[in-house]
């Protein structure tokens, strides 16, 4: 059974906006640091970024997979494709992170690692949206 954080909008609509957040500052500190050429600095804030999405975003979907996402088609069985589809945005996110850890190691900090960050924050956003929309009957946008 999920924590009720993840069953109630207003919980975990705070989840999605502080790892959303915490995301996109870390991003710019990267950035921040590729402007100031100070490449190797920026490498290791490009590897803790990377760690932030697999430990606070992913892990995160990964409680939501094992828990909320069942308990929800198990309320709602009409929900089943909506929940597939939430998942594969998950398995999206993990894919990228994956991508971005292999370039990491063949190149460093690039520019296809940063499009890829980008990435991340765009599909998180809205994945957080939807889901809140269709399974805590969040504000539609």
């Amino acid at each position: 059974m999920s924590g009720p954080s993840l069953r109630q909008l207003h919980a975990h609509h705070a989840i999605h906006e502080g790892a959303l957040s915490g995301a996109l500052t870390k991003t710019e500190e990267v950035e921040d640091l590729l402007r100031a050429k100070e490449y190797e600095v920026a490498r290791q804030a490009a590897d803790h970024l990377l760690e932030y999405w697999e430990t606070r975003i992913i892990s995160h979907a990964d409680a939501e997979e094992e828990g909320f996402y069942q308990e929800m088609i198990d309320q709602q069985p009409e929900l089943k494709e909506t929940v597939a589809d939430l998942t594969r945005d998950h398995d999206i996110l993990r894919i990228i992170a994956a991508d971005i850890k292999k370039l990491l190691v063949e190149e460093g900090v690039s520019y296809e690692v940063m499009k890829q960050f980008h990435a991340l924050l765009v599909v998180n956003a809205i994945h957080s949206r939807e889901e809140e929309r269709l399974l805590l009957h969040g504000p539609s946008i």
